[in-house]
């Protein structure tokens, strides 16, 4: 495990689309998991603006994101498709046939479903380079406190904390839905390789809880400890209950030293 400290959300955007475009640059065919959430704005802000400038090539990228509201269709505002359409993919050169999202209108036949999404990985090789962000409660996709580590792409009910993290992103009024399709953290961890982000103080406790705690269902991240090769990269206010920030930092130096291409 990698535990990169930034400053700002700056150099945290800068650092993940670093990463990412160094990805796709070594292998243009690359299958990207994909993530929501404010914290993966400015990354995909980021990655736009080099496409746009440094000519970053997304035409053979493969997508799937990690999950979708049930309910919602996709020129919904809060669908996380009309998400990624708005914040990434209408800004870049990604084939629309490469694009694969949760289909959150589905109405019946979950399981059936849910093995075709991940068949469809399979199919595409497997996720080279999954983006994370973390919920408050520590969760990781849609996969709540007590999710199987073992778990595969499937309905999730969503837990009043996550219900309520939420809530402000909808109208007053409106009725915000109560479950989503997500993958699994099973089929998270079959990634090649994966990059978390997170930045704030509400963020603080579940990251420390994922680095240096404890691997529990209660902290669904903390699953990511078993994974060979997993990045965390979190600003100054998310490390804030991190109890070993010197250490990280000094493996950092030390990675950079001595494999310099460990960082792409």
């Amino acid at each position: 495990m990698l535990v990169m400290l930034k400053t700002n959300r700056d150099e945290l955007n800068r650092e993940a689309a670093r990463i990412i475009a160094s990805a796709v640059r070594r292998d243009p065919s690359l299958t990207l998991g994909l993530a929501t959430g404010s914290t993966t704005i400015g990354v995909y802000a980021e990655l736009a603006r080099m496409h746009r400038e440094e000519d970053l090539d997304f035409s053979k990228v493969v997508t799937f994101n990690l999950d979708e509201y049930v309910g919602l269709p996709a020129n919904h505002p809060q669908s996380f498709r009309f998400f990624m359409q708005q914040n990434l993919f209408r800004h870049i050169n990604v084939n629309p046939t490469n694009i694969h999202i949760p289909d959150g209108m589905r109405r019946d036949n979950y399981d059936e479903y849910c093995a075709a999404y991940e068949d469809s990985i399979r199919q595409a090789g497997g996720i080279d380079l999954q983006i994370l962000g973390i919920g408050r409660n520590g969760h990781i996709g849609f996969n709540e406190p007590a999710s199987s580590l073992g778990s595969r792409t499937r309905l999730k009910a969503l837990t009043r904390e996550t219900l309520e993290d939420n809530r402000k992103f909808f109208a007053s009024g409106e009725e915000m839905p109560k479950c989503a399709i997500t993958v699994g953290i099973g089929t998270i961890l079959e990634a090649r390789r994966i990059v978390l982000l997170a930045a704030g103080s509400s963020k603080s406790k579940a990251v420390a809880l994922a680095i240096e705690g404890p691997i529990t269902a209660s902290v669904t991240a903390s699953a990511l400890q078993l994974h060979a090769d997993v990045t965390f990269i979190v600003n100054e206010e998310a490390a804030a209950e991190l109890a070993q920030k010197d250490y990280y930092r000094r493996i950092l130096e030390l990675t950079a030293e001595f494999t310099p291409s460990r960082l792409w």
